[in-house]
């Protein structure tokens, strides 16, 4: 018989993924922290019409990283609000489905009417 060996050190699955999570979550802050202070340099961004801005490197990545998520949520606000009237004609259509669903099963169990049972066997 072999001895079963008692698991002195489980963690469960969801909280080991939460740790491992976190601890991804803080390698790459550290990353991007590390990256940001390496690129403190100031550069030159040249604009249109003869304009140009200084800013250190970092600053210009990030501003350029918010303006991109920013239009790429403005991109699909379409489209959620599309999916979202959508699933709400499929709620009110689902709704009705199952009330017609639910009556026809309280009609289906009520007894038959005396009258209409004796049409049927034709007395």
């Amino acid at each position: 018989m072999g001895v079963k060996c008692p698991h002195v050190f489980f963690i469960d699955p969801p909280a080991l993924m939460k740790i491992i999570f976190k601890l991804f979550a803080i390698g790459l802050f550290l990353t991007f922290f590390g990256f940001a202070l390496k690129n403190t340099d100031e550069v030159v961004l040249h604009l249109f019409w003869n304009t140009s801005a200084k800013a250190p490197l970092i600053l210009l990545l990030l501003a350029f990283f918010i303006a991109g998520a920013a239009l790429g949520v403005l991109a699909m606000t379409s489209t959620v609000l599309r999916y979202r009237q959508t699933l709400t004609r499929q709620k009110k259509e689902t709704e009705q489905q199952r009330k017609a669903a639910e009556t026809i099963a309280r009609v289906r169990a009520q007894p038959p009417m005396p009258d209409a049972v004796m049409e049927q066997i034709s007395l």
